[in-house]
């Protein structure tokens, strides 16, 4: 059961974190470059939880137990 809420909460954050990183995107329209992009979603933490669910959800996964 706790690798199902783990593998929810996960692509929840995921989820939220990869719609950040899509409508950040328009950032290149008005003049960033493609590294001052990468910078600035590296340094978002809204932009970090893509990562942190995907982590989540490998957990879920991967793990043995229950």
């Amino acid at each position: 059961m706790i690798r199902f809420f783990l593998f929810l909460i996960g692509f929840g954050f995921s989820i939220i974190g990869f719609m950040y990183i899509i409508l950040y995107l328009n950032y290149l329209t008005i003049g960033f470059t493609f590294l001052e992009y990468i910078k600035f979603i590296i340094t978002r933490f809204e932009c970090l939880l893509a990562l942190f669910g995907i982590l989540l959800i490998t957990i879920a996964v991967l793990n043995k137990g229950d």
